[in-house]
């Protein structure tokens, strides 16, 4: 059962040190949904994809892409199998744990103009303060027009961030236990501290709304209809003397994103529909207009096989059951000043590879998708005879703590799936690490999937 570290395979690391590379600038310029699903787009037209929008009919080796509400992605290479005899399916998901702006977030308190937040995914609070921290998102207004904001991740930008006690007052702070240290409600955001001239009502608020103002041209009630995501500054950077691994805002699960978009992207004819889909949500429960459990991507589906004249429920059923999925999304990498959380046996090592997740879930399995041993023993076959390096883990020990994918929403539609994908270090930390090899052994793992 042991499995080789998979850098000992490759004699020349350029082409992982290449592909990385890409990641990196992908991840660095991807930090919310949005504009994850705009690069990708830009990605696929460059590669030849064509909107749903824009196909009249379909044919074996067209690449199709669709989009939903700007934050899922679907995208298609027609193989040469009919549709009903299941696609493969690729599917990550692109948001990532974070601090949301308020609806009417903005106030000032004792000189201070500060954000009102509420943090999104499960976080670990204490780690988000003292950090520099820049702002994204979209500002929505009342005439239909849509302001992007982009602060913090330029070099001529400003910075904030989330201010924390000093240690020589720290007395009671510290007798709290680590989920209590920063409360929730603590976590808000300072903007700055200069008085605007001749207000005497809240004149360092008042400051602050007239830079908004004559930058984005946005006034305090559009903060109503915006959408600002607080999230750490900065680009992902190489990790270790030996530049190894990758630090970075997201991996999880853009990490698993990029590397599926890339799978489908670099393919061409292939013999069965391969598919690629990024979701939103997944980080609190998948659910919505825009999460795995929304309807988009099986009304995607049935827009293909209405377009070769089969778009019948029952078809769509057909083309769902009969569809393989990895469901590619990241694992609990393991770490050795944190040993004793694994199953040493079962446990993900960063560098040994992709990494496949038979069950997730917590304590008896609870909310997991089980994927069947025949799929497992056809994923072994593939894999290993494409010379792919590949590991099996679990989300820790058992009653350790647990978590959750989309694998088991799209197993609803009695499809095979499984969860595969990169282990990762600091999982939901601000900022978290790869392997570099492992990130190339998921595209290649991804790649096999769809085309063997």
């Amino acid at each position: 059962m042991y499995k080789e570290n998979a850098w000992k395979k490759y004699d020349n690391l350029d082409e992982i040190m290449q592909f990385n590379e890409e990641y990196k600038a992908f991840i660095s310029t991807g930090k919310t949904e949005r504009l994850c699903v705009r690069n990708s787009v830009k990605l696929a037209v460059s590669n030849g994809f064509i909107n749903i929008n824009d196909v009249k009919e379909i044919k074996p080796g067209m690449k199709i892409y669709s989009t939903n509400k700007e934050k899922n992605i679907c995208l298609f290479v027609i193989g040469n199998k009919p549709l009903t005899e299941g696609l493969r399916v690729l599917g990550a998901h692109i948001d990532s744990p974070r601090i949301d702006v308020k609806q009417n977030p903005l106030y000032e308190k004792d000189g201070f103009a500060l954000l009102d937040t509420h943090y999104y995914g499960g976080i670990k609070k204490y780690q988000w303060v003292t950090l520099p921290l820049s702002i994204y998102g979209v500002v929505c207004k009342k005439d239909g027009s849509v302001i992007d904001v982009v602060i913090g991740d330029d070099e001529n930008d400003p910075v904030v961030g989330i201010n924390d006690l000093l240690i020589h007052l720290s007395a009671d702070q510290l007798t709290k236990t680590g989920a209590k240290v920063i409360e929730g409600e603590d976590l808000d955001v300072t903007l700055g501290n200069i008085p605007l001239n001749d207000e005497e009502k809240n004149p360092v608020k008042a400051n602050i709304l007239k830079l908004l103002k004559d930058k984005y041209d946005f006034d305090e009630e559009d903060f109503v209809s915006a959408e600002l995501e607080i999230v750490p500054s900065g680009k992902a950077r190489d990790f270790g003397l030996d530049r190894s691994m990758v630090m970075g805002y997201g991996h999880d699960d853009r990490v698993c994103a990029y590397t599926s978009l890339k799978a489908v992207l670099d393919i061409d004819n292939p013999e069965y529909t391969s598919c690629c889909i990024l979701v939103d949500k997944e980080e609190v429960g998948s659910i919505g207009a825009t999460g795995a459990e929304s309807l988009y991507f099986e009304n995607t589906i049935l827009k293909l096989l209405d377009k070769v004249g089969c778009g019948t429920i029952l078809n769509l059923r057909t083309t769902l059951e009969n569809t393989k999925m990895l469901s590619s999304d990241v694992s609990a990498g393991y770490d050795p000043l944190y040993a004793g959380v694994n199953d040493s046996k079962n446990a993900a090592y960063l560098g040994n590879g992709v990494c496949f997740n038979k069950y997730t879930g917590a304590r008896g399995k609870s909310g997991c998708n089980d994927a069947s041993p025949e799929f497992i023993a056809w994923l072994r076959k593939i894999m290993d005879e494409n010379n792919v390096n590949y590991q099996t883990a679990e989300l820790g020990r058992v009653d350790q703590g647990g978590g959750g994918t989309i694998a088991y929403i799209l197993g609803n539609y009695n499809m095979d799936v499984i969860d595969c994908g990169v282990a990762v270090l600091n999982m939901h930390a601000p900022w978290e690490i790869v392997s570099k090899v492992d990130v190339y052994e998921a595209y290649l793992a991804y790649k096999t999937f769809l085309t063997k």
